[in-house]
């Protein structure tokens, strides 16, 4: 989604088999503005700009949205779910086991799916989906308190 304008979303979403609303071109606009981010904060970014939209409203086009392929759900361990805009390309994430964040890790190999399993049992892939976990740098410095050295990476 790279690339694409705020204008490019209603053609976007009636490409995708989508109604345009108002709620739906915002939560598409909030997805790609904050990649990563959970349903509730969604839901209150888009109620500051909408003025109103009902949690199951939100749920209902964030549910949409990844039906239709314009949003991916992520659901680290332990966290709640999370989405992003950037679909199709098979990549991975790093999850902060301190603060939560997280970042997307490009595959290493150019073809979905990226890992091969040593056994298929029959199934044809195309996609891996690996979450590598770890403390970010903002973490990891807060951990160490001043003046203690922090890893590098």
């Amino acid at each position: 989604m790279a690339g694409t304008s705020r204008e490019d979303i209603p053609q976007q979403l009636r490409e995708a088999g989508l109604r345009v609303t108002a709620a739906r071109a915002t939560i598409l606009d909030l997805i790609r503005s904050r990649p990563h981010s959970d349903a509730e904060s969604l839901a209150r970014a888009a109620r500051s700009r909408l003025g109103s939209v009902s949690t199951q409203a939100v749920y209902d086009t964030l549910h949409a949205l990844v039906r239709a392929g314009l949003a991916r759900r992520i659901v680290p361990a332990d966290h709640p779910a999370r989405f992003e805009a950037r679909t199709g390309d098979n990549h991975h994430h790093i999850v902060c086991r301190g603060c939560g964040a997280v970042e997307d890790v490009d595959c290493v190999v150019g073809a979905a799916p990226c890992l091969t399993p040593d056994q298929t049992h029959g199934y044809d892939l195309d996609e891996a989906e690996v979450t590598f976990w770890g403390r970010c740098p903002d973490c990891r410095a807060s951990a160490a308190g001043p003046g203690t050295p922090t890893q590098k990476e």
